[in-house]
């Protein structure tokens, strides 16, 4: 949102920590099928995407799929804020034959038209 409304987007830190980002299409398939497995398979069981990004490059992404203006303003990095963050998704690409398809390009291209959507009919 701060993309679409042209104000600086925050990122904590130097923006170096990764993570990864799961589509919620794809989440709720992970779910749908992790509820789908036996009585006798009782987890955990990670569902998420694998694929890493660092915040800076989330950042850069959000600003050229949308076309904004904004610029990046830098803030400091929490503490307890992890270095990163990635699933081990073997168990349910083995178990439940379960891995995400949509990649974070697509997914951020979908999110960013609902919010402007949203954002059209709520203003």
């Amino acid at each position: 949102m701060q993309a679409l409304k042209g104000r600086p987007i925050t990122v904590y830190g130097d923006g170096s920590q990764t993570r990864s980002f799961c589509y919620v299409d794809d989440l709720i398939e992970g779910l749908v099928r992790l509820m789908a497995t036996p009585d006798s398979f009782t987890g955990p069981v990670n569902v998420g995407n694998p694929n890493e990004f660092t915040i800076l490059e989330l950042a850069n992404k959000v600003i050229a799929l949308t076309g904004s203006k904004s610029k990046i303003e830098f803030k400091p990095l929490p503490s307890d804020d992890p270095v990163q963050r990635q699933p081990k998704i073997t168990l349910a690409r083995e178990t439940m034959k379960w891995t995400p398809s949509t990649g974070l390009d697509e997914g951020l291209r979908r999110a960013i038209s609902y919010f402007q959507t949203d954002a059209a009919h709520t203003s």
